[in-house]
């Protein structure tokens, strides 16, 4: 008896072994692949036309001007941007660090997901197989196309992934200190990394709002435990300095910025027009007893559903899901915008308080409508596959270069460039990539994967979330696996919240809005994947001890 068992021990203690020694060897491969990948790439940094409102401040500050808002632009991408150019002296450097933030990005994915095995202490899932997933999954992250085209992006996408990984790492953290481990001092630290994170994020890239709420949710019910009165003292002194921190700066600094004020007022006027439209024509109708005057308003009535007109006819295809293109009566000089603002002089408060006032009566009056487009917006996300994950094969880097020598092309570039000799030679080299940039090509199995990827998340999801449900029903019988399955819901209602705040105040069509999001959809479609396996397992292992 002893010498079999001795026996099996020390075959167990070898597998184990080599095991972790294939684990260890196959990440290595995994980021030395990452790595190659992106350092393989031309590091300067692709602009686009919102480059300007994230990349003036620092080029003001460095020519020896304040420092300061710009298009409505939050300050800390910029003031990212201001410190790595003035410590590095060339845009390369942005690619270099945002790059490396993407790398890390994928580690901490990984240490996530081996953090998460403590939600499960009697997982059937064997932990080779989960380390196995774990790892998978950061080689999808790491190696896709679209994550590390972001990464390229000289706008905050380029550092979003990072923030969500810090965010939601420290969120499983948090939750693990205070109701699992109940480690206090645990618990005060990952507390307040994650209330400063969620700020951070949501701040930097404005849609991740609704997710921060998410996100506060544990946050809440610690306080709403019993005991731990210094802990919740501490963690609530760490909340306020996080929002002091954050906010406060943001809030001065954007007083001497008018488009901070008619920024949102504005897109939610524009990508709201149709519904906005026909809620003037309806208030025409009836007559209506409104702040406006009726001749004024059929005035901007008749103007407003001619602009539409000409974006359905000079940019069809644009925004099908909105039917017409919000972008053009945004930034064409001869459309509504521009004609309202002449209209209002220099009112500014008064012109977003007419923004604010029809989408506020457009809701009110028109619910459904609303409603439905929402709807039709959060289909874009869901069905029929997750655009989170693009299987894309080829990315031609000249013609993305090309759009960017366009962007950079202005009298306001031209000015710096005379006095910083940096811009300058991101300019050359901008011009220069759009003739020789290199044609990247994305791997066949990795496209499967993403395809498949795609085309599952939906099902994966729904059913995990059916089993969450009887977890929740039956907690006696399914008490192992309710950590997992509120784990599965915390990481869906996050991704729903950032869809419902750009379902609503935007469209989930802007493909950045989507892309962004990549990492936490691949967190939770595979914690809910592993949810579904131990429900297998278990099912299978009491229908064998029943018989």
């Amino acid at each position: 008896m002893i010498a079999p068992l001795a026996s099996n021990q020390s075959s167990w203690r070898k597998t184990g072994s080599l095991w972790q020694a294939c684990y260890w060897t196959a990440l290595a491969v995994v980021f030395t692949w990452a790595i190659w990948q992106r350092f393989a790439l031309p590091l300067t940094p692709i602009a686009d036309p919102d480059t300007w409102g994230y990349l003036s401040p620092a080029l003001r500050k460095l020519t020896g001007a304040e420092f300061g808002h710009s298009q409505g632009r939050n300050f800390l991408y910029p003031g990212f941007l201001y410190l790595v150019l003035r410590c590095f002296g060339d845009f390369r450097a942005i690619g270099v660090v945002q790059h490396l933030l993407g790398l890390a990005a994928g580690g901490l994915f990984l240490l996530t997901w081996r953090r998460v095995r403590a939600f499960v202490p009697d997982s059937l899932v064997s932990p080779s197989l989960h380390d196995g997933l774990g790892l998978a999954g950061a080689a999808i992250y790491l190696l896709a196309s679209d994550t590390i085209r972001i990464e390229t992006q000289l706008r905050p996408e380029g550092v979003c992934a990072f923030l969500i990984s810090i965010n939601l790492y420290f969120a499983v953290q948090f939750v693990s200190c205070s109701f699992l481990e109940r480690r206090r001092t645990g618990a005060i630290v990952c507390g307040s990394a994650t209330v400063f994170g969620s700020l951070l994020l949501a701040s930097v890239r404005g849609n991740f709002w609704f997710a921060a709420i998410i996100v506060m949710v544990p946050v809440v019910a610690f306080f709403l435990r019993q005991n731990w009165g210094r802990q919740k003292i501490g963690l609530g002194i760490a909340i306020v300095l996080s929002a002091m921190l954050v906010l406060w700066p943001e809030r001065i600094l954007s007083r001497k910025d008018e488009a901070s004020q008619t920024f949102l007022p504005t897109m939610l006027f524009v990508i709201h027009a149709d519904l906005i439209r026909d809620q003037m024509a309806a208030d025409l109708k009836e007559h209506a007893s409104l702040p406006y005057s009726t001749d004024w308003l059929e005035h901007v009535y008749v103007a407003l559903n001619n602009e539409i007109a000409k974006s359905q006819t000079n940019y069809p295809g644009h925004y099908p899901s909105l039917n017409f293109n919000p972008e053009y009566l945004w930034f064409d000089p001869s459309s509504i915008t521009t004609q309202l603002r002449r209209g209002f002089g220099s009112n500014v408060s008064a012109l977003c308080a007419f923004y604010r006032f029809y989408y506020w009566r457009t809701w009110q009056r028109r619910p459904l409508c609303a409603l439905q487009k929402v709807a039709r917006q959060f289909s874009i996300y869901y069905f029929p596959k997750c655009p989170a994950y693009t299987p894309m094969k080829i990315w031609p880097l000249m013609d993305v270069y090309e759009r960017a020598v366009i962007s950079l092309d202005s009298e306001e570039y031209r000015k710096i460039a005379r006095s910083l000799p940096a811009l300058a030679d991101f300019m050359q080299r901008t011009k220069s990539l759009a003739e020789n940039a290199p044609t990247t090509k994305q791997q066949r199995l990795l496209r499967d994967a993403l395809a498949d990827l795609a085309v599952s998340y939906m099902s994966l999801l729904l059913l995990a979330l059916i089993l969450s449900a009887i977890i929740f029903w039956k907690q006696a019988r399914w008490r192992s696996l309710r950590w997992l399955a509120a784990l599965v819901l915390f990481g869906s209602a996050y991704n729903a919240a950032s869809c419902l705040e750009v379902a609503i105040v935007n469209s989930l069509e802007v493909h950045r809005y989507i892309t962004v999001q990549m990492y936490a959809t691949l967190l939770t479609q595979f914690l809910a994947f592993w949810l579904i396996l131990e429900f297998a397992l278990d099912v299978t292992q009491h229908k064998r001890a029943v018989v």
